[in-house]
């Protein structure tokens, strides 16, 4: 049996995090007093388990750990030189790549170079994307958790965009993409700044499945970025998916089955409109697409690989 570990890590996307944490494990999170992004800690308004420790930056250097956990660039080149001990910097150590390379798609060399460091990438795409140069990679898959009381109803004759700040993120988010296939398909959107770009707002976490599941399909614009978890959630309560064929999205989504991908906005609004027509046809994609979701991005599959990855670095 794998030993209990102390990690210590950063509160960068805090639903990753929730997931993440779900793993037998004590997740010590690097707060400041103002909890800035990137530092918040333990807090918001997820159901953090026990297992889930508020850390001080003030505070690190007196305590052990058996394993440094990155998130960002930053915590990796500069936070560890800040807030670390020089013994804390030679713990095993793994840094999580959330994102795709973003300055080329193809030829942007990763920030890690270093071969004692374990880089792990949520997606294939993205593995293949990033130059990883020296460093070893694996790749960790999502896993999510919905609630069990949850499940598609789908009586809501719209379609429903999750995405955090679209209008600030512009064309890499299919900002315009969602507001070409507005014009022709009711959509609503929720996330941050959701309010902003003509949408309904910001749902918490845990009470996105139960709004969710009240509209006909979900609807992911973003032409590219890593695989957002809403989509994955989305899947996991019966929800038909409809996004473009980029990304790691066209391994996800089978046309006909759990949904539609295309590069083609036009042709997924002609989908988005079948859909609205068909109550039952969205339903059977929706069944669909919980098939391929409790198979792929199980929670007990994640913990199980980050259990792997974890063993790999501090056995």
């Amino acid at each position: 049996m794998q030993r209990r570990l102390k990690i210590l890590t950063w509160h960068t996307h805090g639903s990753y995090l929730y997931y993440l944490t779900q793993a037998p494990h004590d997740f010590y999170v690097l707060s400041k007093p103002d909890r800035p992004p990137g530092y918040g800690g333990r807090c918001g308004h997820i159901p953090w388990g026990d297992n889930v420790i508020d850390m001080p930056v003030s505070e690190v250097k007196d305590h052990e750990f058996d394993l440094i956990l990155f998130q960002d660039d930053d915590q990796y080149l500069r936070d560890q030189h800040t807030y670390l001990s020089e013994a804390q910097r030679r713990l095993p150590r793994i840094y999580i790549e959330h994102d795709t390379p973003r300055e080329h798609p193809t030829d942007m060399r990763h920030p890690v170079d270093d071969p004692s460091i374990l880089l792990v990438h949520v997606t294939p795409f993205n593995a293949l994307m990033w130059d990883n140069g020296r460093t070893p990679t694996r790749v960790v898959e999502h896993g999510v958790i919905v609630p069990p009381d949850v499940s598609y109803r789908g009586d809501l004759d719209r379609g429903l965009v999750v995405i955090n700040n679209i209008a600030t993120r512009g064309r890499r988010l299919g900002y315009d993409v969602f507001k070409q296939s507005r014009e022709k398909v009711a959509l609503d959107l929720v996330g941050m700044g959701a309010l902003e770009a003509g949408g309904v707002g910001e749902i918490q976490h845990a009470q996105l499945p139960a709004f969710s599941a009240q509209y006909r399909f979900f609807f992911n614009p973003i032409r590219y970025t890593s695989l957002g978890l809403a989509v994955i959630e989305a899947m996991m309560i019966g929800m038909p998916i409809v996004g473009l064929a980029t990304t790691e999205m066209a391994t996800v989504i089978d046309n006909g089955v759990s949904g539609y991908v295309n590069t083609d906005v036009e042709i997924l609004i002609a989908r988005m409109r079948e859909m609205l027509a068909d109550p039952n046809h969205a339903r059977r994609l929706g069944e669909g697409a919980r098939r391929y979701a409790c198979e792929r991005f199980h929670i007990d599959r994640f913990v199980r690989d980050w259990n792997d990855a974890f063993h790999a670095v501090t056995m």
